[in-house]
């Protein structure tokens, strides 16, 4: 993004409506705001931080992105905030029930007894996903904005790749990149087979988990098709490590990103799920 702030790019918009999205993990934050009539991006944010922080040092860190784009001058139309954590845990509709929450939760993640809990509806998949937010970053966004929707990273991922993947009868691995983690979703007939997020440092430890992942579903890696998106690119390290185990590897494209304006931005620095937080 140049020096001029968003709020001074905003001032140039004719369109009065304008969607605020923003990301926000322990490893890194990011924002996009979308004039909603054009389906143009008009600027957009990505900043990775060294050390994972705490959720309050992540606020102070919104809060000086903000500062520095004038988000706080901005009347937005819609507001969306996505976190991504890996206190989640996927709960069959048939079996929800919303005053167990801690219960789905206790066994996949380690919870406070003061953890504020939450849950987004997979209406598609018949799917509930059971979460820890990050309270207060959703009241700090409250305190600017009032009203706004709020969901779990996963959410997002597992909607817009089902909504992506077409009528293919063959299993599909996506692997997202993002700051360190890696979202792991497969897919099959439209059936969300597994969703899975894991931290790693080394390569091998990105394939360790992708390689065991596939063994426990009992998927072939010559056969099974893996599509890598996020950070990463087709000469990278990762990429060519993932070549030596798996046949069929490619770069995969969202579908959903041809919908979008870019003007003078760079496609690439815009995360896929803040495009995605429909």
């Amino acid at each position: 993004m140049t020096n001029e702030t968003t709020y001074s790019i905003l001032e140039d918009s004719k369109s009065e409506y304008h969607k605020l999205s923003i990301q926000v993990s322990l490893n890194g934050l990011s924002f996009c705001v979308l004039d909603t009539l054009s389906n143009t991006v008009i600027a957009s944010e990505k900043i990775k931080f060294e050390n994972e922080l705490t959720p309050y040092a992540v606020q102070k860190e919104i809060k000086q992105l903000f500062d520095k784009n004038e988000i706080q001058k901005i009347q937005f139309s819609e507001v969306v905030v996505i976190h991504r954590n890996n206190l989640f845990c996927l709960v069959p509709k048939a079996l929800f029930n919303k005053d167990e929450l801690a219960n789905y939760l206790k066994f996949n993640a380690k919870i406070l007894a003061n953890d504020h809990l939450e849950y987004d509806e997979i209406d598609n998949l018949e799917m509930v996903n059971v979460y820890v937010p990050f309270v207060n970053i959703n009241n700090y966004i409250y305190d600017l904005f009032g009203d706004f929707d709020f969901m779990h990273n996963g959410t997002v991922q597992i909607k817009s790749l089902i909504n992506s993947h077409g009528n293919t009868n063959e299993p599909i691995c996506y692997v997202h990149l993002i700051e360190g983690h890696m979202d792991i979703t497969i897919i099959q007939n439209k059936k969300l087979l597994l969703y899975n997020n894991f931290r790693f440092t080394a390569n091998e430890d990105f394939i360790y988990y992708l390689l065991f992942t596939l063994e426990q579903l009992k998927l072939d890696t010559a056969t099974t098709k893996l599509k890598l998106f996020g950070a990463i690119e087709e000469d990278d390290a990762l990429y060519q490590l993932c070549h030596t185990y798996i046949q069929n590897i490619s770069i995969f494209v969202p579908s959903t990103t041809t919908l979008y304006h870019f003007g003078e931005l760079e496609q690439e620095s815009i995360d896929f799920t803040l495009l995605n937080s429909h």
